[in-house]
């Protein structure tokens, strides 16, 4: 049987998770959830859970030296 083809378009990922951050940093938690909350890129808070605007923290990150390193 051939099944239909999906129509939906695909949404590629849209937020990091605080230990995706502190992965891709090598930093230790504690700094992670510092910068979080530095307003250094856009944080959503979804209840407990933070949530990082994959777009700004990028751009953050490309950016680092002329923003405040």
């Amino acid at each position: 049987m051939i099944k239909p083809m999906d129509t939906e378009p695909k949404v590629g990922k849209r937020t990091y998770s605080v230990s995706e951050v502190q992965e891709i940093l090598g930093i230790c938690r504690r700094k992670a959830y510092e910068l979080c909350n530095s307003d250094a890129f856009k944080v959503i808070r979804v209840g407990r859970t933070l949530r990082i605007s994959k777009s700004s923290f990028d751009y953050w990150l490309d950016h680092y030296e002329h923003i405040g390193g």
